[in-house]
């Protein structure tokens, strides 16, 4: 047996269990493994370890470990965490190849928990024992009635069997999962939490899940990645082998977004970058814990679907006009078409009696029966310019199930997605529905989460190993860049960058051709328009002499601090449209890069498009078909056109960022780079450095104003001392 098959049977399929610390009290929550193993039907070995007692709930208990007879692939620990080492000794002088570790004390504890969790990993490596956990709430097999858990829900008398399968970073949540989707007539093949997630992760569970035969749809409740490049790779090869990944992630909120020293970091925030991460890994993201639970139906031996290069466009079909405008509302929100019915379909339609009208909902409550209502659906599934369809089913659900929902359970399976929004309350129905495989719904805004969600997911991109690019040798590999060395670096990797000099006082003498721009060159000034340090289309050497001394003076009273290195001088640049093009090394899932807006609102716009880096050119042009601002430049109501090429060709090049040896670029941005109908020109760069943004008495660029490191990692939130 490979091994990891041995492993794999291990977890799901353990012949004996150990049970380290168990209770004789019932209603001990270390009692529990014990009942909840029996009472589902678990047919191995149970040995319930307590020194002070020679029988537990019915079965012989043993004194330790060492005492249990047998061989035993699995020890479930509930001990207190100082006494946990010492099982895990017991267990490696018996064999016993993988422990559970109940115990909390550890890492969620603080600075003393996170030091006993290093050491308890590290001897584990060294005894050769796997460990779940620490901090671990269990798994459970249903098909095997393997309920190693703790969790309250598994008092349930009844386990529903399904071809889901959830690997959950919060225990309490594969309860939860569980419980409502057996409401809803779901079923489970396996769950399990990781707990701190110490040994055995996410993505090693994810990659057995993959070759599991009664998996079919592999759901995640993820609060963090830790290990996001063996997810990707876990993600993959279940793709591979048809079965769809999908992810419930917490921090959606605007709280990670303010990771940031610029404007990209802003815009390019911790949850953007875990959707781009998402993306390129196929992995499917639902914004609703009840996506999660209701999505597989919608997935079961699906792949991902073809880059439409346009908004999806559903077919709504109803008996309640009411409920399916809730529904139709939410897919507008989500960037949803809903599609109208054409001429030839209403005529093909009336042919049959049934009357349809060109109306983005084919509403059907007065003149619905059984087989009127499966003959819309199935023409719609037919029809060339519909994506999806959505049956949304009134009160017959609740009451008259044979009228809406029997026809649609009697629709063969379709190469197009078909989804159920049941308006009223009606748990029968929707167990018609989960056993027939056809995807159901409780409310409008899961059921519309769930076909954007089908609609976003893209086939996972392939690893592939791009030549490395050099550091400039011209350039400084620590400290601080100011922006002329930033352009610099921009123009070492291809971007056209405008023409520039520096000018050091008194003089300041320079031989560019007016009209200019001066810039107060500041390696400590990230945004220099807030300091005062920009002056603008600078005619000519009279109004250069005057305003520039003038530009210092206020720098130097908004920023008295910050060195100044000379003034930036470049000539003035127009062009069709300002972009933003922006790079970050996520502190979850590594470097990204960004398009968007540009100019002085670029914040205020937020019409960002952000992918894992690097890209290639193709990517970027769909990167920049989907920031809607850029349409001016994409010859919007015959606007002039710009050289998007060449702004895929920028961003392609700042992304090659993430190529350079090392990594040594924590934060980089054009902003902004002219978009012009003959090319493109960066005007204004900012380069932040790995060593600056890890070293919290290094000075700050002012754009870091809600940046706190803590052991030198980005922790939480503060105002910059400067504020």
């Amino acid at each position: 047996m490979k091994h990891a098959d041995a492993l794999f049977a291990a977890l799901f399929a353990p012949r004996a269990i150990a049970l380290i610390g168990a209770s004789a009290d019932p209603g001990k929550n270390t009692a529990r493994p014990q009942r909840f193993l029996r009472k589902h039907g678990y047919g191995g070995r149970i040995l319930p370890i307590n020194p002070a007692r020679d029988e537990v709930l019915g079965e012989r208990a043993y004194p330790s470990l060492l005492d249990a007879p047998g061989d035993i692939d699995h020890a479930f620990i509930m001990l207190p965490s100082a006494k946990v080492e010492a099982a895990l000794e017991q267990c490696a002088a018996r064999g016993v190849p993988l422990a559970t570790v109940y115990s909390d004390g550890f890492a969620e504890a603080g600075a003393a928990g996170a030091e006993l969790e290093r050491r308890l990993v590290a001897r584990a490596r060294e005894l050769g024992v796997r460990l779940l956990g620490p901090n671990c709430i269990g798994l459970v097999n249903v098909a095997n009635g393997c309920a190693l858990t703790v969790n309250a829900v598994l008092e349930m008398d009844a386990l529903p069997l399904g071809g889901a399968s959830v690997v959950s970073q919060s225990g309490t949540i594969i309860g939860t999962i569980l419980s409502r989707g057996a409401a809803r007539g779901l079923g489970f093949a396996k769950l399990v939490s990781v707990g701190n997630e110490a040994d055995l992760g996410v993505g090693e569970l994810v990659d057995m899940l993959a070759d599991d035969p009664d998996t079919r749809v592999i759901l995640l409740f993820l609060e963090t990645l830790r290990d996001a490049p063996a997810l990707a790779r876990a993600a993959a090869r279940a793709c591979a082998a048809g079965k769809p990944v999908v992810a419930y992630k917490l921090g959606r909120s605007a709280l990670g977004e303010a990771l940031a020293r610029s404007h990209t970091g802003a815009l390019a925030g911790s949850d953007a970058a875990v959707d781009a991460y998402f993306r390129r890994s196929g992995i499917v993201r639902v914004d609703m814990l009840e996506t999660l639970i209701e999505i597989a139906p919608l997935l079961v031996g699906r792949h991902p679907p073809p880059a439409l290069g346009r908004a999806p466009r559903v077919a709504v079909v109803t008996t309640t006009g009411g409920g399916a405008a809730s529904v139709v509302d939410r897919l507008g929100t989500l960037r949803m078409e809903t599609l109208t019915p054409d001429a030839g379909f209403i005529a093909a339609m009336g042919a049959q009696g049934i009357p349809v009208k060109p109306s983005p909902i084919i509403d059907l409550t007065l003149a619905a029966t059984s087989d009127k209502y499966r003959a819309v659906l199935e023409a719609l599934l037919a029809h060339p310019s519909c994506d999806a369809v959505l049956a949304v089913v009134g009160s017959s659900a609740q009451f008259h199930p044979e009228l809406a929902v029997k026809p649609i359970v009697g629709i063969a399976q379709s190469a197009k997605p078909l989804a159920v929004f049941l308006a009223p309350h009606a748990e029968a129905s929707l167990r018609l529905l989960s056993e027939a495989g056809v995807p159901a719904f409780r409310t409008p805004e899961a059921c519309a989460d769930a076909l954007a969600a089908y609609f976003n997911w893209r086939a996972p991109q392939a690893a592939s190993a791009p030549p490395t690019v050099a550091w400039p040798d011209a350039l400084p590999s620590t400290g601080a860049l100011d922006e002329a060395q930033a352009l610099d670096l921009f123009a070492a990797l291809g971007v056209p960058t405008a023409h520039r000099a520096i000018a050091q006082a008194p003089e300041f003498a320079h031989t560019l051709p007016y009209p200019v721009v001066a810039k107060v060159l500041s390696c400590d000034i990230a945004h220099k328009t807030e300091v005062g340090g920009v002056a603008l289309n600078i005619a000519d050497r009279a109004a250069f002499d005057a305003r520039v001394p003038q530009m210092l003076a206020e720098v130097r009273a908004a920023a008295p601090d910050a060195r100044v290195q000379g003034v930036l001088v470049q000539v003035m640049a127009e062009g069709l449209a300002e972009a933003i093009v922006g790079y970050r090394h996520d502190a979850l899932v590594g470097p990204v890069v960004l398009v968007g807006m540009g100019g002085r609102l670029a914040e205020l716009y937020r019409d960002t498009a952000l992918r894992c880096a690097p890209v290639d050119e193709a990517e970027a042009m769909e990167m920049i078909s989907e920031v809607r601002g850029l349409a001016l430049v994409r010859g919007y109501r015959k606007l002039p056109r710009g050289d998007v090429a060449a702004l895929a060709r920028a961003i392609a090049a700042v992304s090659r960022l993430a190529l350079i040896e090392g990594q040594p670029v924590a934060e980089a941005e054009i902003n902004p780079l002219m978009v012009r109908a003959d090319g493109v020109l960066a005007v204004d760069g900012l380069v932040v450095l790995k060593e600056i943004s890890n070293n919290p008495d290094s000075v700050i660029p002012s754009a870091a104003r809600n940046l706190l490191f803590l052991d030198g990692k980005k922790q939480i939130l503060r105002p910059a001392a400067s504020e």
